[in-house]
């Protein structure tokens, strides 16, 4: 054995029991790991038995060995884990050889493993009763996550980062069983911004005189991105693109706009948006504000008669209406009389893979009637485009290819905190219950209690939550019908719901004043969010009339996804979100879409549609989608056939056409075609 003896860098002693565990480490690695029995002699205590562990099986060997191990360390540890009679009696029989040795603190753990682990109390990590090393309580808290079901890697790192953080494993491991700790929870702050901007004063705006007196009523100046927008030529009639945060007030830009035009005898307003809840509540507002200057109408689908009873008029003043009521419109040949502003709220949508492409070609198309009917009508001179969202990733290209001004306002009015933590589907409506009550119970420097949006992917999701709350509670979303959808905006604004439980009815902007959102999942449907949907969600809480700050939840369910198309899961989706920029809005075209936008353009604009197509926002391969039209029957030249009209009237993408015309062929029942359809929506 003394052949054998190379100096080592480190000798290890830990009493495990009656004996002493002995680890010999060399250059970072272990060379040596055995036993060691003392025994009491005249000279003090000394080595009895010596043994060395090698696979498994332990070897003796001459108690002389462990002694000449001990001479050619370069220093030995005595485990402050030791009980203090056992580095009494290591020390005594170090002694004995004239060997010093310093009583360090270590990882019991790895001791027990034969592992040599010093800890400090900038390193320790606690764990239920007794300090471990970071390698320990790593280990043992992949343990605890294997056992959640698993997270991704960006999910394992922050959890690991806050385990460095607090040192205490048991905290962290709580976040798995769903325990809020806003310590921990807590992602990031995002601050409160303000840009210095000169404020424009309403009484020096030149405005109709109805219109100004109204205005100047309520305000003394206008907001930073109302007056940036005024800078910017809102007044002279220039397009604009104005990008800014909710709660900003960005619709009153395009209101200005509009109003002020339409008192001129410039041609009415159309305020375009892309959900029915949404053009619904702008529609109330409209009347309310502007009913004594003209007549307010709404337009949400093909429908003369809409789900509040109010008869579309196309002769009024003011036209609400979502993206594909007025598209609809447009397809079927309705005169829309003279447009002097349109306001395309939520423009973003562009980038949607389903819908971008029908409102890239809707804008396409009114512009087509307004140059059109400016052309056959003098006195008309077309109209003002105002373009509106919150988020867009690419503001200045977006506005170079809408041909407007952009108007950027970067501004975040309170600051808004961002938290994770995990919890099972089972476990969430708990989670919820206790924030929405915690909300509920406080109130802000500005007298407004807490109120909650909680953010699922299914109406049937949203009430089965709403009925979990202590508090009251509502469910929102499309398939409630209109007067359900006011009442429940109504108790919300009168501070009589706590919470409301949505899917993304409320992403797109129904005003509802939230001091907190929370993410039940980050899904929309069956797809994740995209940053740009999240941001835009996210950004419902706080406002800084009502609130101090927004607080925003992301309730995570490990390993989990919703559909079996998604490709991600939730836990990696959330770290994704929270990290990842904002997405381009830019329209992207398949062969699906690009043929639906040109069949449109030719029941619309005939043998101009080859222009339209030129000016929309994305690519569109014309040349390939004409010659499909073709084939399939839905144009005869540049004239749409019969099937060509029904098909864009209806807004059938082929796939839904051919589907459509095959259960008829097969003599199926209109509601076996309309299952049908469902059944391959969910399937692709």
């Amino acid at each position: 054995m003394s052949k054998q003896v190379t100096r080592v860098d480190t000798l290890f002693l830990h009493q495990t029991g009656d004996d002493y565990l002995v680890v010999a480490r060399r250059d970072g690695k272990r060379v040596l790991r055995g036993k060691l029995e003392l025994k009491e002699t005249n000279a003090g205590p000394r080595p009895l038995r010596f043994l060395v562990t090698r696979k498994g099986e332990d070897s003796p060997r001459d108690p002389s060995q462990f002694v000449e191990l001990a001479r050619s360390a370069a220093r030995i540890r005595i485990s402050q884990q030791t009980p203090k009679d056992g580095r009494d009696e290591l020390k005594e029989m170090l002694d004995g050889y004239q060997l010093e040795a310093l009583t360090v603190r270590t990882c019991r753990r790895c001791a027990v493993n034969g592992r040599y682990s010093p800890i400090t109390d900038d390193t320790a990590i606690k764990a239920e009763h007794e300090h471990i090393c970071r390698d320990c309580a790593v280990q043992e808290l992949e343990g605890e996550l294997s056992f959640a079901g698993g997270l991704t890697q960006a999910a394992q790192e922050r959890l690991e980062e806050l385990l460095y953080e607090t040192g205490d494993l048991t905290r962290i491991t709580n976040l798995l069983q769903g325990e809020l700790d806003p310590d921990l929870t807590k992602f990031d702050t995002i601050s409160a911004t303000t840009e210095d901007v000169e404020l424009v004063e309403t009484s020096t705006l030149d405005l109709h005189p109805n219109l100004k007196s109204m205005l100047t009523e309520r305000f003394d100046t206008l907001l930073p991105v109302q007056s940036l927008a005024i800078d910017n030529g809102l007044l002279d009639g220039d397009d604009q693109l104005v990008v800014s945060a909710t709660a900003t007030g960005k619709t009153l830009v395009g209101e200005l706009a509009g109003i002020n035009r339409m008192l001129n005898d410039d041609g009415k307003m159309l305020f375009l948006v892309p959900l029915v809840a949404l053009a619904n509540q702008k529609h109330e507002d409209f009347k309310e504000r502007y009913g004594h200057l003209g007549k307010v109408t709404i337009r949400v689908g093909a429908s003369r008669i809409n789900d509040d009873g109010n008869r579309f008029d196309p002769n009024a003043d003011v036209i609400v209406g979502t993206y594909e009521g007025i598209d609809h419109a447009l397809r079927t040949g309705k005169d829309l009389g003279d447009i002097g502003t349109v306001v395309i709220d939520e423009v973003h949508t562009l980038k949607e893979e389903e819908r971008g492409h029908r409102l890239d070609g809707m804008i396409a198309r009114l512009k087509h009637y307004c140059e059109a009917r400016a052309e056959s009508r003098e006195g008309y001179g077309g109209a003002q485009w105002i373009y509106l969202s919150a988020t867009v990733g690419n503001p200045k290209w977006l506005a170079q290819n809408l041909r407007a001004n952009l108007v950027e306002y970067e501004d975040r009015p309170v600051p808004i905190e961002r938290h994770v933590t995990f919890a099972d589907g089972q476990e969430k409506p708990r989670i919820e219950n206790r924030l929405v009550r915690q909300a509920f119970d406080s109130k802000s420097s500005k007298g407004y209690r807490g109120q909650t949006i909680i953010f699922t992917n299914s109406r049937r999701r949203c009430h089965e939550i709403a009925r979990k709350m202590d508090y009251n509670a509502a469910a929102y979303h499309a398939g409630l019908d209109y007067g359900q959808r006011k009442r429940v905006e109504r108790q919300f604004a009168n501070q009589d719901l706590a919470a409301v439980v949505t899917t993304a009815a409320l992403a797109a902007g129904v005003d509802f004043p939230a001091s907190q959102v929370i993410f039940d999942t980050l899904a929309m449907g069956i797809e994740w969010l995209s940053v740009q949907e999240f941001s835009q969600m996210l950004g419902r809480a706080g406002r800084p009339d009502y609130h101090d700050k927004g607080v925003v939840y992301l309730l995570v369910e490990p390993d989990a996804s919703y559909h079996n198309t998604m490709e991600m899961t939730e836990d990696e989706v959330a770290f994704k979100l929270l990290k990842g920029e904002m997405e381009e809005v830019r329209t992207v075209y398949d062969q699906s879409s690009a043929v639906e936008e040109t069949l449109a353009n030719i029941v619309v604009a005939g043998k101009k549609a080859k222009a339209l197509n030129s000016r929309m926002l994305g690519e569109v391969p014309t040349t390939h989608a004409v010659g499909k039209l073709l084939e399939w029957g839905f144009i005869d030249g540049l004239d749409p056939t019969p099937l060509g009209l029904a098909v864009t009237r209806q807004f059938l993408s082929p796939r839904e056409a051919f589907a459509i015309l095959d259960g008829i062929r097969k003599g199926s029942s209109p509601y076996e075609i309309v299952a049908d359809l469902e059944l391959d929506e969910e399937g692709r």
